[in-house]
């Protein structure tokens, strides 16, 4: 399940514009996070539904989130969630969001293509928290490999 060559040059351009602008403002893995997470859960219940009109199934690569490629260490309990979410930027997520909403419209890439490009992400981010030991590195800016 390939995705065709038009997909590919969309996919290209959401990779750009989302390491673009994360980059420019400068964005905290926690926000980042928070906005894929949103992302994936939207696009996965529209996958959901089609699927149990069609009966049709899908790779768990799709499904579920990928596996963390870092050996990970248990982040403590006493993460104080609320006083995180109340921090968030949400004029910042919101923009993000707006860029991944409209681009996904803009290159009318399919929803598996859509959820695995957020997987990759998804991924990186989740490698990321895993490595936090305390709440201020949750605001560390999302790093985003060269290679990227």
């Amino acid at each position: 399940m390939e995705p065709s060559a038009g997909d590919v040059d969309g996919l290209v351009t959401l990779q750009e514009r989302m390491v673009n602008l994360i980059n420019q403002l400068n964005m905290p893995l926690v926000e980042v996070s928070l906005v894929l997470q949103k992302h994936i859960k939207g696009l996965g219940q529209s996958l959901d539904e089609y699927l149990a009109s069609s009966g049709g199934t899908v790779p768990e690569r799709v499904s579920q989130p990928w596996p963390v490629s870092e050996s990970t260490s248990s982040p403590p309990s006493n993460f104080p969630l609320e006083k995180v979410l109340s921090i968030v930027d949400h004029q910042r997520m919101d923009i993000l969001e707006t860029l991944i909403r409209v681009t996904l419209i803009e290159i009318e890439v399919s929803l598996i293509d859509g959820i695995l490009a957020l997987r990759a992400w998804e991924q990186l981010a989740r490698t990321q928290l895993s490595l936090a030991s305390g709440p201020g590195q949750l605001f560390s800016p999302l790093e985003i490999p060269d290679d990227w």
